[in-house]
């Protein structure tokens, strides 16, 4: 798995890394098929003394992508909303991906096959 964190317009601290590995563990619990996560943050210096943390993040697992992102007035707060979006995401893309192996018609006992027809 590549794992990849950038900061726009930030110092990326050890603080800050070591946040966001520590939140992609609750992920990887979930799914271990990650090829590929880009992170990347971003803190935007709005005109009213108005800061805006947003965090994106780009999961790549095998046949999708799936992106999320969050904006906060904190960045931890960014990053903890992030996660919560991807997570469910992930948790329905690993469902979707094991409905898929159902059993098939001709595997089922006799009186559900009759019952179908």
């Amino acid at each position: 798995m590549n794992l990849t964190i950038s900061g726009h317009h930030l110092e990326l601290t050890p603080a800050i890394r070591e946040h966001v590995l520590n939140k992609l563990e609750r992920i990887k619990r979930h799914f271990d098929h990650v090829i590929d996560i880009a992170v990347i943050l971003t803190i935007d210096k709005l005109p009213e003394k108005e800061k805006r943390q947003k965090a994106e993040i780009t999961l790549h697992v095998r046949g999708k992508d799936l992106h999320a992102e969050s904006i906060a007035q904190d960045l931890y707060a960014a990053i903890d909303l992030l996660i919560d979006k991807l997570d469910r995401q992930v948790i329905k893309y690993k469902s979707k991906m094991q409905d898929h192996q159902h059993e098939a018609i001709k595997h089922l006992p006799e009186p559900a096959v009759a019952a179908a027809q």
